[in-house]
């Protein structure tokens, strides 16, 4: 699987529109439960503002979930706009909550749907993207005369999580996963096929 963007971190962000704050806050997530518990612990946290909208796009281990709530405000207002940013950014496993306290001026359509908008973005880019590919775990015997040439070569293509001594050498890897038959091939070439791979 080619790598996803998502979030480094949580980030938030704060703007005032014609009187209306507008608090933003975004977070990586790993599953729907997880964005589904952040909502609604924003919820609770601005339990006296007048929306609370919020968005979330989970794809990972070929499941996908995806959700956005206007709560309350006009239909496609604001829920969408902040959705539509986690697709523009090409972003996953993500959930973004926008609060809102009104100022007592309206926005009109347009105007709200931009104000969540940037709030939305602002938060996300405070948060900082990232590109994760995903990992295989490879776990590979050798003598202790291949012992130097495994590590190494494990080295240059992915981490060594874990070293074993006992009749052999038995080594943990992590590599990206599109690289684990490539890695595995390369590695038996180059030990004569000296090694075992498990």
């Amino acid at each position: 699987m080619a790598g996803i963007k998502t979030l480094r971190e949580s980030g938030q962000a704060q703007k005032e529109i014609k009187n209306s704050i507008f608090i933003a806050y975004a977070i990586p997530v790993e599953t729907e439960e997880e964005a589904k518990s952040f909502v609604s612990s924003i919820k609770e946290r601005h339990h006296d503002a007048n929306h609370n909208v919020s968005a979330y796009l989970i794809n990972r281990d070929n499941m996908l979930a995806m959700k956005y709530d206007d709560d309350g405000e006009p239909a496609g207002s604001s829920g969408k706009p902040v959705f539509k940013i986690l697709e523009m950014k090409e972003l996953s496993n993500v959930a973004v909550v926008v609060t809102r306290y009104f100022g007592g001026v309206k926005l009109g359509f347009g105007g709200l749907a931009r104000a969540y908008r940037e709030a939305a973005i602002e938060a996300i880019e405070n948060a900082g993207i990232i590109e994760v590919t995903e990992k295989s775990v490879v776990k590979i015997e050798s003598d202790y005369s291949d012992m130097d040439t495994v590590s190494r070569f494990a080295e240059q293509y992915g981490t060594i999580l874990k070293t074993d001594f006992s009749e052999v050498v038995s080594f943990t890897v992590e590599v990206d996963s599109d690289y684990k038959d490539s890695f595995q091939e390369k590695l038996i070439n180059i030990t004569k096929n000296r090694v075992t791979i498990i």
